[in-house]
């Protein structure tokens, strides 16, 4: 039978209808036929075989059937099986009372029941399977149901909670709105997926509250307020190691929830739950922790650290108190440790670098220090070179200016003199600067008189002050300060001088405020002020805000020496000042334990004009030639015998062949060939007695001032002040008329 006659694709039925038919009219046509060849007879038994094979096709079509008949009752029972399954799923999660929610490892939410978020219906409807967990966070923290403070915004909230994530079990409480409370537990599933679960807790919540409200008193409200302000997780247990009070911080930090921490329950049963998730520092476990909880005789404090999870690091605290309790406090320590780690081993890889910079620093540092010091020894050098000179010629000026008759000219000798102390002051301030800036300055602090010396510099002073119209007023004080006197001197001069200086109308006030144990010396002035960006300016060299002021007004160096003493003495400086109203500039001073100021000089006071030395002999020593002659030209103006020699040898030798010994002697600290003016005032004495003698000298260090001292000899400092040297003659003037060989 051709293959074609029948459609495997048509039903049973009808694939016999067909054969039928077609064995019917086979049978006809045998029957028909008149071959006698034998044709229809071969046709009959084609029509017979393919009977039988239509019979055995539909048999095991049949049996084909049956079989699916089968295999789909059994997918029917199955499915029926999964879905009654499903069922009992969905049902068995709908009876839990609290919200549930599973999210698989890829934080995409696969099944919730109807109480999940149902404390926020304004999102609810969104809850469904496909959502991702941070869409999940990101609709709870904009949910208007969601409390948050003021100080957090709904992104920090999302923020926050998306690294509680990161956790293996995570249990906080959410404030709603309307003070309600729902506990979020959050948990891990084998297969890293994640199932949340919501429990209302208000209740709980507000039967705590009740029952603290009844418990606790103001004080203890107090403390309660107090532990919940702290960032750490803290526990207080009474003396039978139950739970008294604690902070929510604690079961944040520990993974506890809420529902663990009951007015009453024991230590073991309340972290019991950590032995499997915790790791202690060495030397430290849970049972040593319990056994320390146990112990009845006196604990001593216990501090250790412990991991949590594997991930965060806990600082633990616990402390005895009186009553036989012990508080235990939780701080959570995973950002520092993990810094200190980031530290070590950024250390590690800058440690070479660091090495290379400090000797690529010091190298600098040693140039720069190489360089200071030159630049100081260059400045002391060409100052004391400078001061013999300008020694000299404040000599010579004043030798003719008592001789000179001609106004004019006597005009012109008063600017000379002027423009040489301006000379003068400058060197002396870059001296001093030089010796402050290299550090070989020296301090002898001691017990000051401040009424004395705001005395003398206010005598000095008002001269000037009257002659710009200014009132210049110091109330008296009776303070004893600690201070080197020099270097006070050298401030409160600059301080006071600058206030006469720049003030133009008006007046200058000087006092001492006490407080308690110092004194905050004040200079006031209704000067012009100085603009607020300019208070750090004006403390450097060569700086002034009247850049149209003479070089006599100053150099501006009054306030950078000011600045520099202050920090030698340790005496803080402070300005303050009113652009149009003036300017006050504080000193402060600590007071001394001595009652008495230590001995100072005299009051220098001025000889008259007219006064002459007849008769009086006076050795100088001197070996620069120009300072040697304006010293003599100098001292015969005013009648003194003057005996000038350029060294030791040259005075001895002079002295030996006059045969007379000289009235007073001065010499100059310097000589040649190593030689100084000490050892050749010895030398005269020892020869001749104890002649009155001084030292003059540009030298200004302490270890010169304290040579002369030691020696008792009287110091002049270069360039030399004609009242100074008359004042010193003056009280040395009665002519001895010794000879040479007496002694």
């Amino acid at each position: 039978m051709p293959h074609n006659l029948v459609d495997p694709n048509d039903s049973l039925e009808r694939q016999n209808e067909k054969l039928m038919a077609i064995a019917a009219k086979l049978m006809r046509r045998v029957e028909q036929g008149t071959d006698e060849s034998g044709a229809a007879y071969a046709q009959f038994q084609r029509a017979a075989l393919l009977e039988e094979q239509v019979r055995t096709r539909t048999h095991d079509l049949e049996r084909a059937l049956d079989l699916l008949n089968e295999s789909n009752a059994k997918l029917a029972e199955a499915n029926r099986q999964t879905e009654t399954a499903r069922a009992d799923l969905t049902n068995a999660i709908e009876t839990v009372q609290e919200g549930f929610a599973l999210f698989n490892s890829n934080d995409v939410l696969v099944m919730c029941n109807s109480r999940f978020g149902m404390h926020m219906p304004d999102i609810r409807d969104r809850m469904v399977p496909g959502l991702r967990f941070d869409d999940y966070v990101d609709l709870v923290s904009h949910s208007k149901f969601l409390f948050l403070p003021k100080t957090e915004t709904p992104e920090q909230w999302a923020k926050r909670r998306m690294l509680r994530h990161r956790d293996e079990h995570v249990i906080f409480n959410a404030r709603m709105i309307w003070d309600r409370w729902v506990q979020v537990s959050e948990h891990r599933t084998p297969d890293r997926g994640t199932v949340i679960l919501q429990t209302d807790v208000t209740d709980i919540m507000l039967l705590e509250r009740q029952q603290r409200d009844r418990l606790l008193d103001d004080q203890t409200r107090l403390i309660r307020a107090t532990l919940e302000h702290l960032n750490q997780g803290v526990c207080i247990f009474d003396s039978n190691s139950r739970l008294a009070g604690w902070n929510q911080k604690v079961g944040e930090l520990l993974s506890i929830p809420v529902t663990r921490f009951r007015t009453g329950i024991g230590f073991n049963a309340l972290f019991d739950r950590l032995r499997e998730d915790v790791q202690f520092s060495d030397g430290m476990a849970l049972e040593r922790v319990e056994r320390w909880v146990a112990s009845q005789k006196g604990r001593k404090a216990l501090s250790f650290e412990m991991t949590l999870h594997g991930s965060r690091v806990l600082d633990v605290f616990a402390q005895e108190m009186p009553d036989r309790g012990f508080v235990i406090s939780f701080t959570d320590i995973t950002a520092e440790r993990e810094a200190v780690q980031a530290i070590r081993e950024a250390n590690e890889t800058l440690e070479q670098r660091v090495m290379e910079r400090t000797l690529e620093l010091e190298d600098a540092l040693a140039e720069a220090e190489r360089a200071n010091a030159s630049k100081s020894r260059f400045v002391a050098a060409a100052s004391h070179d400078l001061l013999q000179p300008l020694s000299a010629a404040k000599l010579y000026v004043s030798s003719v200016e008592h001789d000179v008759e001609d106004p004019q000219a006597k005009t012109i000798l008063a600017k000379a003199n002027r423009a040489l102390l301006s000379v003068e002051h400058i060197l002396e301030a870059l001296l001093d600067i030089s010796k402050l800036d290299s550090g070989r300055a020296s301090v002898d602090i001691g017990p000051v008189s401040l009424d004395v010396l705001l005395h003398q510099l206010t005598e000095e002073l008002l001269p000037l002050a009257r002659q710009k119209g200014l009132s210049l007023r110091c109330v008296p004080t009776n303070a004893i300060v600690e201070s080197d006197p020099s270097y006070l001197r050298r401030v409160l001069q600059n301080l006071m001088a600058n206030a006469v200086r720049y003030t133009h109308d008006g007046k200058v006030l000087i006092g001492a405020r006490h407080r308690g144990n110092t004194v905050r010396l004040e200079i006031w002035d209704t000067g012009p002020g100085i603009p607020e960006d300019m208070h750090d300016v004006i403390f450097g060299e060569f700086q002034r805000l009247n850049a149209s002021a003479s070089a006599a007004e100053g150099m501006g160096l009054g306030l950078a020496i000011v600045e520099r003493a202050c920090a030698l003495l340790h005496h803080p400086l402070q300005v303050q000042s009113r652009v149009g109203q003036g300017t006050v500039f504080s000193v402060e001073l600590n007071r001394s334990e001595s009652v008495e100021e230590r001995p100072r000089r005299a009051k220098r006071r001025k000889a008259p004009e007219e006064q002459r030395f007849q008769n009086l002999i006076v050795l100088l020593i001197e070996n620069d030639a120009e300072m040697r002659n304006a010293l003599t030209v100098s001292l015969e103006q005013w009648g003194v015998d003057v005996l000038a020699c350029s060294s030791e040898e040259e005075a001895s030798a002079l002295l030996a062949e006059i045969g007379v010994a000289p009235d007073i002697v001065i010499a100059d600290y310097q000589l040649d060939h190593d030689l100084n003016g000490l050892d050749a005032v010895a030398r005269i004495r020892r020869e001749m007695g104890d002649i009155p003698a001084c030292i003059i000298t540009a030298d200004r260090s302490s270890d010169a001032r304290a040579s002369c001292a030691a020696a008792g000899l009287q110091v002049i400092h270069k360039p030399i002040d004609t009242n100074t040297l008359r004042q010193f003659l003056t009280s040395h003037s009665q002519p001895q008329h010794r000879s040479a060989a007496a002694k």
